[in-house]
């Protein structure tokens, strides 16, 4: 496993992964990207639930962001680094969660594009929370 992948790529990777999606959160809160494409495709008529959903979803994406740099070491931790690789641990395993939810989704968007990116993903969260 350690030499598939550094834990320096699989950091970056995140990161620029969890850039994307923010992004991604960004165009669809000023629907520029169709709510029906989100949340299972459940909500293509309601607009007053999909802004709060997007906004934790925005705040959760930033949140791990952070704890990845942490753990890629572009944040300093210090005494905060137990927390860190516990929060990474979290990201793995909600990143597991999502891929099921994304493989389970009806909408085919989710299944074929955001399914096996969050594989890589999940992947990735494991390579670095087993590093250093």
């Amino acid at each position: 496993m350690n030499k598939l992948i550094s834990t320096k790529l699989a950091g970056n990777l995140l990161l620029g992964s969890l850039g994307l999606l923010a992004v991604f959160h960004i165009l669809v809160l000023l629907s520029i990207i169709p709510a029906d494409i989100v949340w299972g495709g459940a909500m293509q008529n309601s607009t007053t639930s999909l802004f709060p959903l997007e906004m934790i979803s925005l705040f959760v994406t930033l949140l791990f962001a952070v704890v990845i740099a942490a753990k890629a070491g572009y944040i300093k931790a210090f005494r905060f680094q137990t927390a860190v690789n516990i929060g990474v641990w979290v990201v793995f395993g909600i990143l597991l969660l999502s891929m099921v939810a994304n493989f389970a989704s009806g909408v085919a968007f989710e299944n074929l594009i955001f399914a096996p990116i969050t594989v890589v993903l999940a992947f990735c969260a494991y390579r670095l929370a087993i590093g250093k």
